[in-house]
């Protein structure tokens, strides 16, 4: 029987009470964790991926930490109007309008899009992915459930949380109710009592039929945004769970909003823990198509960049700070990804080389130390880029020992190891590729032709190779070779 994993420390910056606090879940060693999907009308741009990345990389580390992870991710396919006052069109029929297409052809097919993107950051797939139409019950109930308790007022477009019925309303983001003016935070709609309320049910228009709609106690309508959360979160991790995140956008409106709402309806603490990760701006600006600086992962993708390249970059700056996107940053965060490779498979090849079994003690113990120091990092809050130059100060020292061939075999399988299993973390190793055997026989063609001298013939397979989209490089274990975008 496999011996029970140790539980680290781990320390999270909670938005709620804006201080680091040492994490501990609410029932035993498995955290509950929910995160904001996205909305289906459009291709996910670079600045949404940034997020989800995060979140990722949370999970990952939690998971680290020896905690066991309930993962569950919704995705808005109905409800997210194009403004936070609950009015303007539902994002979906816009979609559906720009792309002559069905509102559920659009979900469908920017669903997939995004779990592709997802695939090809290596974002870990939640435990549970939850589309808001297929919980239009839940959400029914829970709007209910707060109309009961004296929560709810009806308007012509819909029903509405009177958000005065709660003290604490806007603690997440330290919000006033009384410092808020109408029209402040948002444009005010007809007939709304205070310019916080918000809507939980919204009415089809008189005369028309929308795409999505369902029937409901109140009339013919669609959820409004918030309330699809709340309901989802709920059902599939209790009323009250262990960290729900999304981006800083999320904090004054829709986390705002479903504390207010869940916390009405039942009577307890929605979550524990909260966290929200922070905006991109691209050459300094905001992205905008009308910019030009506007990015889907394929874009990067067209101009010859590896996703894992995009992953690494978002990683190497803290999610609680501001990330500059630029090409040129993206090209670092390429050459740095390919350092870190090369470097290990030249560990793998030494390790091979390697005839008897060595250990240097005070190699092996700095190697343990930076080690440990990395794993501190990422367990304060996620501090990527501390935890990775702990890792420079691990592949340097190993690196010099390696040219100088003074490695010995304990340091250099401590650091391999390592290297794998915070691999878990950031993604950084790509997988072993394989060659055909017609790639192979050119390389072992080569490779003769270099042992006897021949170094035209050599240099001529490696231009050969070299269109086929493979780099040979000679080093002193024999040829090593990586494949390169044709």
């Amino acid at each position: 029987m496999p011996a029970k994993k140790a539980i680290m420390k781990l320390s999270l910056y909670n938005t709620l009470t804006r201080k680091k606090e040492f994490f501990k879940p609410l029932k035993g060693n498995e955290v509950r964790m929910y995160t904001c999907g996205p909305t289906v009308y459009d291709y996910a741009h670079i600045g949404n991926l940034r997020a989800y990345l995060f979140e990722d990389l949370l999970r990952r580390t939690i998971e680290h930490a020896g905690f066991k992870v309930m993962h569950v991710m919704n995705i808005t396919d109905v409800g997210h109007l194009t403004s936070d006052a609950d009015t303007g069109e539902d994002k979906m029929e816009v979609g559906a309008k720009r792309e002559n297409k069905t509102a559920w052809q659009i979900a469908d097919f920017y669903t997939k899009s995004f779990l592709q993107d997802m695939e090809r950051l290596h974002i870990k797939h939640p435990s549970i992915l939850c589309k808001a139409t297929d919980h239009i019950k839940e959400m029914i109930g829970l709007i209910s459930a707060l109309e009961k308790k004296g929560y709810t007022y009806a308007l012509k477009d819909g029903i509405y949380f009177n958000t005065t019925r709660l003290k604490d309303y806007g603690k997440l983001a330290g919000l006033r109710k009384e410092d808020l003016k109408a029209g402040a935070r948002v444009e005010m709609v007809q007939g709304k009592k205070n310019p916080t309320d918000f809507a939980l049910w919204k009415f089809s228009p008189a005369g028309s039929k929308r795409q999505m709609e369902w029937k409901s106690p109140w009339g013919t309508g669609f959820p409004g945004w918030h309330i699809e959360c709340s309901a989802m979160s709920m059902k599939y991790l209790g009323t009250t769970f262990d960290i729900h995140c999304g981006g800083v956008d999320h904090i004054a409106v829709h986390h705002t909003n479903e504390i207010a709402q869940s916390e009405a309806a039942t009577g307890k603490k929605f979550v524990s823990v909260w966290l929200h990760g922070e905006f991109m701006l691209v050459d300094g600006k905001k992205m905008a198509k009308s910019l030009g600086n506007f990015y889907k992962l394929q874009d990067l993708v067209d101009k010859g960049f590896d996703p894992l390249a995009f992953r690494y970059l978002c990683l190497s700056t803290h999610y609680r700070s501001q990330l500059n996107f630029t090409l040129e940053a993206l090209e670092k965060a390429r050459n740095t990804l390919r350092n870190i490779n090369d470097f290990y498979l030249r560990l793998k090849d030494a390790i091979k080389a390697s005839k008897k079994s060595t250990k240097d003690k005070k190699t092996l113990g700095k190697l343990k130390k930076a080690s440990a120091e990395l794993d501190s990092c990422l367990l304060d809050d996620l501090n990527t880029p501390e935890a990775l130059s702990r890792l420079f100060s691990m592949i340097h020292l190993v690196n010099k020992m390696m040219e100088e061939k003074k490695a010995d075999s304990a340091s250099m399988k401590f650091t391999h190891d390592y290297m794998l299993k915070i691999n878990g973390i950031f993604q950084f190793l790509r997988k072993t590729e394989k060659l055909a055997e017609a790639e192979k026989k050119l390389i072992r063609e080569r490779e003769k032709a270099r042992k006897i001298g021949d170094y035209k013939k050599s240099d001529e397979i490696r231009g050969k190779l070299k269109k086929m989209g493979i780099i040979i490089e000679d080093t002193s274990q024999g040829p090593r070779w990586k494949k390169t975008k044709k």
